[in-house]
């Protein structure tokens, strides 16, 4: 028992030491601010894939034309993945009325039968009729801010790069579970934006970022992880940062968040979560998958304590300040996260800490073996 207790406290101890890393990485990070004069250049084809989105794609669709940013300069393809409800209809009458909204059915394209990533051959779609230079994807429940696009364009316009990832934030009601859902989203935007602060970009999100159509075709878009129903963001993310590294970027502004709900059920949840760790064993980077599998056999580990302390009774004890010590190294980090995306905090959520390494075991677990439900289709 005394090894297994060491080997935790080992791994827990790494992970300290991970995330106070990150954390001076994101104190010393300052929010982007456009230049006095600016001036909008940058041309914009937003990639919106879409699948059963009625209730959804509207308002995203409008926060997208009330943008601070001249039209001229965007325009806007939404992909039906084949949508049973009035997710098509809704963005053909929206087109009609604004005319740099394109609507385009997979459905309806040659050669689209049985996938496994469906996403991925939505955005590749999109980008295949583009029109711009600049790609930029979203997810069809989120919504973004009116200086998305121009605090966006003022980064490329002074920073030159090929990617630009952004940050994401959930929206909550107030519910445990929406509250659980921001908090723990929340951490992985600070790492998100930590990480890429120094240059190494670890994580992406596809509901806000940026790349060249030209970079898109030059690393082979999504060949090689086509067979991978998730990474469309983080996986590419790694391909386009092998081929051009000195060329990454990330708009640290709170006026570049985009907005999205959280899962609305615990099913949901888990199967998101799930989705987003089936990707673990496919990065290239052996430095991205030890802290992954650091984390994962460190909360598996977290879970197993209690359990194993009938048998071995002192046990409790050091899972208790364990527990107590990841809860504050933690809070460190996310007292400074949440100060930039104004997400209240309050001493009652470190109570979140025992489902959190249940649902991390669970969710790293299942995503390795690959399988869950998402958009009711059954992904392996």
């Amino acid at each position: 028992m005394y090894i297994f207790i060491g080997i935790t406290y080992f791994l827990f101890l790494l992970y300290a030491a991970v995330m106070l890393m990150y954390r001076h990485w994101f104190i010393k990070l300052s929010p982007f601010e456009p230049k006095a004069i600016h001036i909008p250049n940058t041309s914009f084809s937003i990639i919106i894939p879409a699948r059963n989105e009625a209730d959804n794609i509207g308002l995203l669709l409008q926060s997208i034309i009330n943008q601070n940013y001249p039209a001229n300069l965007w325009e806007v393809i939404v992909i039906d993945d084949f949508s049973t409800d009035a997710t098509a209809q809704i963005v053909g009458e929206m087109g009609n009325t604004f005319p740099n909204i394109h609507l385009i059915e997979l459905a309806k394209q040659p050669q689209v039968g049985k996938l496994n990533a469906y996403k991925k051959k939505a955005i590749e779609t999109g980008i295949g009729i583009a029109k711009n230079n600049w790609i930029m994807t979203t997810d069809a429940d989120c919504v973004v801010g009116k200086e998305w696009l121009s605090t966006y364009d003022a980064y490329i316009q002074e920073n030159n790069p090929v990617f630009v990832g952004g940050p994401v934030a959930f929206t909550n009601d107030g519910s445990v579970l929406q509250t659980f859902q921001c908090i723990d989203f929340m951490a992985l935007q600070g790492i998100t934006a930590a990480a890429a602060s120094t240059g190494t970009h670890s994580m992406s999100n596809g509901a806000n970022l940026a790349y060249k159509k030209e970079t898109f075709i030059a690393v082979d878009g999504f060949k090689g992880i086509d067979d991978i129903a998730s990474g469309d963001d983080m996986l590419l993310m790694n391909k386009i940062k092998q081929a051009f590294p000195k060329k990454m970027g990330y708009v640290f502004s709170a006026k570049a968040i985009v907005y999205t709900a959280p899962m609305q059920t615990l099913n949901s949840f888990l199967n998101q979560r799930i989705r987003w760790a089936s990707k673990t064993n496919k990065y290239k980077e052996a430095s991205v998958i030890v802290v992954l599998w650091m984390v994962l056999l460190l909360n598996i580990s977290l879970v197993l304590m209690p359990f194993l302390s009938v048998f071995f009774p002192p046990m409790l004890g050091f899972w208790l300040l364990l527990m107590i010590l990841k809860t504050w190294v933690e809070a460190s980090f996310a007292v400074h996260i949440a100060a930039f995306f104004s997400i209240p905090l309050h001493w009652k959520d470190s109570l979140l800490q025992v489902p959190h390494i249940l649902y991390t075991s669970l969710a790293g677990c299942f995503g390795i073996l690959g399988k869950y439900q998402w958009k009711d289709r059954k992904v392996q």
